[in-house]
């Protein structure tokens, strides 16, 4: 197995509250510590930004993928992922994930096995999620805004696998930085049709029939079953690397 390189130790003993659960506490749960306040966790904030620039900033065109950290390895849709990793390897793109298990796992894995850079994004949450086996470049964050803009800085496109909250989370933060022109010529591929096809036609059928979207955001996303569409439509805005 390749050397892999792991970028800020940011993790935390699981004792002490997740760094994002006391940034968002109200004034009257502050601690009255000067240090522990809000103006004192930008020097923070800044610190973790640099980290992951520096960490992640000669990785060369990638992918960002997300998906459900419960999925198994013995399901069918692990199987997918390795799939799309791989495809993507091929194509000369790095892969970005969550770093964890699931979906994650199974992408890193396909793109390491078939030769290409495999970056995981982890996150310090109440039980410690570990990196997989198949990162090579780790960073480690302790706030979700500040990793979440790692996965949009690095990427040329995002591949979205059947997940939760926090999958349906990236995936609508996508939309509304390609709806509002914050990223531009960035595709977003949803894999799995049957999954999210009940979502896609609430879309239509209620935001899209009540005006709250128009019929060009539906046109945002591209859904497909195919692991080789899935790399052709996520790398499709730049020419492949030489």
């Amino acid at each position: 197995m390749r050397e892999r390189r792991r970028a800020g130790a940011l993790l935390v003993p699981r004792a002490r509250p997740p760094a994002d659960r006391a940034l968002l506490q109200g004034p009257a749960e502050q601690p009255t510590d000067r240090h522990q306040n809000d103006s004192w966790r930008v020097l923070r904030f800044v610190a973790e930004f640099v980290e992951g620039f520096e960490a992640l900033g000669d990785i060369g065109p990638a992918v960002t993928c997300f998906g459900s950290a419960r999925i198994q390895r013995d399901d069918p849709l692990y199987r997918q992922g390795m799939l799309v990793g791989a495809a993507l390897a091929r194509r000369g793109f790095a892969t970005i994930t969550g770093g964890g298990p699931g979906m994650m796992e199974a992408v890193n894995r396909g793109c390491f096995e078939a030769g290409g850079l495999s970056v995981g994004c982890n996150i310090e949450l109440p039980n410690e999620q570990a990196f997989n086996d198949w990162v090579e470049v780790g960073v480690e964050f302790r706030h979700f805004f500040v990793r979440k803009t790692m996965f949009v800085k690095y990427a040329q496109g995002f591949v979205i696998f059947p997940g939760g909250y926090g999958t349906l989370d990236e995936l609508f933060e996508a939309l509304t930085l390609s709806q509002t022109g914050k990223i531009e010529h960035f595709p977003i591929v949803l894999f799995g049709c049957a999954y999210w096809r009940g979502l896609l036609d609430w879309m239509r059928d209620q935001a899209l029939g009540h005006h709250m979207i128009g019929a060009e955001d539906l046109d945002l996303v591209r859904v497909t079953d195919d692991p080789e569409e899935a790399a052709d439509v996520a790398t499709r805005t730049i020419p492949p690397p030489p």
